[in-house]
Parts: C-alpha cells; sequence; structure tokens
C-alpha cells in the first residue's frame, strides 16, 4: 500500500473566530450533518494543544494523504516557525471586526511564508491562501451582516486563493469545506502547487 503524503496545515485567526471548534467537529469525521449535530451538538470533544499537530487522513486524486492542521491558539507554539504547505485565514462570519482584521493576518502569512527573496520567485513555488468563515450559524439579517459575496471579495482583494464557509457547532457545510481543504492539500503537492488560477475562488 502507498505511504500517505503528508500535508501541512496552518490555521491563523483572532483568539475565539472558532479555529479550535471547527478542528473539534472534523475529529468526529464525516459524518451526516444532521446525524452529527444530533450525536454532539454544542458538546464537542475538546482538543489539547499538547496532541498538535491534529491529523487527518484523506484519499484524494486516489492518493492517500495525512492532513497535519497546526492551530495558532497554542501559547507554546511557535508557529512562525512553522513551514506550512498550505495557510488557512480563519474569520468569525457574525464580527466585522474579526473580518477587519484578516488583512493583519494576510500580511503576517506573506511575512513569513510568501516573502521573495532577492530572487524572483518560480512559478508554483508560493503557498496556497484560504479564507475559511466561521459562525456561519451566527449570521443574522442586518446592516452588519457579512454575506459570502463581501467575504469572497475580500479574500479576492487579499490576494488569497479560494472562499469557503461552514458552521462547525451545527456541521453545516463542514463536508464540503474539509473537502475544499483536502483538494487544495493535495494540490500544493503537485509542480503547478495548489493555487487558484486566475484570483480567488468561493467554494
Amino acid at each position: 500500500m502507498d505511504e500517505p503524503t503528508s500535508v501541512s496545515i496552518l490555521i491563523l485567526g483572532d483568539s475565539g473566530c472558532g479555529k479550535s471548534t471547527f478542528l473539534s467537529r472534523l475529529s468526529v469525521g464525516q459524518r451526516d450533518n444532521a446525524q452529527a449535530q444530533s450525536e454532539h451538538g454544542a458538546s464537542l470533544p475538546t482538543l489539547r494543544d499538547m496532541d498538535q499537530p491534529f491529523e487527518f487522513q484523506v484519499r484524494v486524486y486516489n492518493r492517500r494523504f495525512v492532513l497535519e492542521f497546526h492551530d495558532t491558539s497554542s501559547y507554546h507554539q511557535h508557529w512562525t516557525l512553522l513551514e506550512p504547505d498550505v495557510v488557512i485565514l480563519a474569520f468569525d462570519i457574525s464580527s466585522r471586526e474579526s473580518l477587519g482584521r484578516l488583512k493583519g493576518w494576510r500580511d503576517d502569512a506573506t511575512r513569513y511564508f510568501q516573502n521573495p527573496s532577492t530572487e524572483p520567485m518560480k512559478d508554483g513555488e508560493r503557498i496556497p491562501i484560504m479564507v475559511l468563515g466561521l459562525k456561519r450559524d451566527l449570521r443574522v439579517e442586518g446592516e452588519r451582516t457579512i454575506y459570502p459575496q463581501e467575504a469572497c471579495r475580500i479574500a479576492q482583494e487579499l490576494r488569497c486563493d479560494l472562499y469557503a464557509e461552514c458552521s462547525a457547532l451545527t456541521g453545516e457545510l463542514i463536508r464540503e469545506v474539509f473537502e475544499d481543504i483536502a483538494s487544495v492539500a493535495a494540490k500544493s503537492t503537485t509542480e503547478t502547487g495548489g493555487q487558484s488560477d486566475p484570483g480567488c475562488v468561493m467554494m
């Protein structure tokens, strides 16, 4: 049997935006959303920082991969020293402040992982960056509502590769988001890389 290829994925985002809950939801498996909600509800398992990276095995394009997720909530982890293959910028859909701080996280991703050296970077050397909206279940109609089209536009302005959103609490769109991440992770191991061409794609 072929050995799985490891892909390192770093999730950046404000404290409390839902990163840990998202990973907790992934840890219960890619089951039917209604089943996952009825079985777990709000009582998702608590993941321990010491167990990072959180690993998930998948098969994409007839190849086996181990997705290694690193969560920035760990106080003991110097994430700037990591060498991720994919970066996910997460924000809270119910918070415009969280959305506004995406630029700062994008700047950090550029500074530490995409900062070109004095030599021009070749195609495929830049890692894919995805924007992920969390807490979809808290979206409330009103003047401050963040709709997917707006979030995708901001992701485009930040020169990110794709936008997706989900609710880790209810399980809504979790399966689809995980499949999107797995696809980008798999493509990051190819010669052409996982960056979208052209621009940002809304998944």
